[in-house]
């Protein structure tokens, strides 16, 4: 891997967090240069260009000078991390990443974007 990959993501979500945990292990075993950034940071915020919504409604990375969200984001740092290049490779294919952004984009990140609003009410 030639490029740096950064990855955004809501560490105030469980389940997020939880996902980025076990990618954050595996590309640390690996060695692999991979920075994970906290969108609750206001900071990262301003470094990434998001809004702290956009950053809530969506996982995102960035690599190559690019930013990519949801499922494509997905891919990139899959691609990176041995263990999970062959789920890149399978989301990557036509219909399988077809499906996968469908579910992302209308079933789970709304899901989970709803659940950020309710922690937010929460405190």
């Amino acid at each position: 891997m030639s490029e740096k990959t950064e990855v955004l993501y809501n560490a105030s979500c469980p389940i997020c967090s939880r996902e980025v945990d076990h990618y954050a292990k595996l590309s640390a075993r690996a060695a692999l240069p991979i920075r994970y950034d906290d969108a609750t940071d206001p900071a990262k915020l301003r470094d990434w260009g998001i809004t702290a919504e956009d950053a809530a409604r969506r996982f995102h990375v960035r690599k190559g000078g690019q930013t990519y969200g949801g499922i494509p984001a997905f891919v990139v740092l899959w691609q990176d991390i041995p263990q999970t290049r062959w789920l890149a490779r399978l989301v990557s294919l036509p219909g399988v990443n077809w499906i996968a952004q469908k579910v992302y984009d209308h079933f789970a990140a709304p899901l989970l974007y709803q659940m950020h609003l309710r922690r937010q009410q929460r405190d």
